[in-house]
């Protein structure tokens, strides 16, 4: 009986488990099931409020602003997957002032630019979830979803395993869209 997937035989699928079916082991998921990272409303920092304190490399930042920033999102939808951020730690989209929401369309508009420009996205998911119950990860601090899709980029994996296979490293896409972020709106 082979010990996991690295030994499992695509001739001979039948051995590899039990119940016959082959895994595909995502263990750093589990960081994002058990919410780790995530801020508990005791002492632990807000996660979008530490970031910009670190290298754009360990924060996985794409491009900063004077009132918001792009960065990866650490447990993407799709390769790519944007937020674009304040700086201020304001939980709701009618809190930002009109400068902020002026850069946080900017960037918007810019993450799609790049997006297009590093990968050929086809097409966006563009979006926030307002509140816990509205499906938001980290409700106190607002940020706006920007996932690329490309034709056919959803297959079997997430609706069968619940599981996203992604293409590339984090630190790879994110190398690759700060290169490409436009320093101008382009229209």
């Amino acid at each position: 009986m082979p010990d996991g997937p690295a030994d499992a035989s695509t001739d001979d699928i039948e051995d590899v488990g039990p119940d016959g079916l082959q895994r595909l082991w995502m263990p750093h998921r589990m960081a994002y099931i058990k919410g780790e990272g995530k801020p508990a409303g005791g002492t632990a920092e807000c996660p979008f409020c530490a970031i910009p304190k670190m290298s754009d490399e360990d924060g996985l930042i794409v491009a900063r602003g004077i009132r918001v920033y792009a960065l990866l999102n650490l447990y993407p939808y799709n390769s790519g997957h944007l937020m674009v951020v304040p700086y201020r730690h304001i939980a709701d989209y009618t809190d930002l002032d009109g400068p902020e929401t002026a850069e946080l369309a900017d960037f918007t508009k810019r993450s799609m630019i790049a997006l297009r420009d590093a990968s050929q996205a086809q097409g966006f998911n563009i979006g926030m979830n307002m509140g816990g119950v509205a499906g938001a990860g980290i409700a106190a601090h607002l940020h706006q979803h920007v996932v690329p899709r490309w034709g056919g980029d959803a297959n079997f994996m997430p609706v069968v395993a619940r599981t996203k296979v992604l293409p590339q490293l984090l630190s790879d896409t994110r190398s690759i869209l700060a290169s490409a972020w436009p320093t101008s709106d382009r229209g």
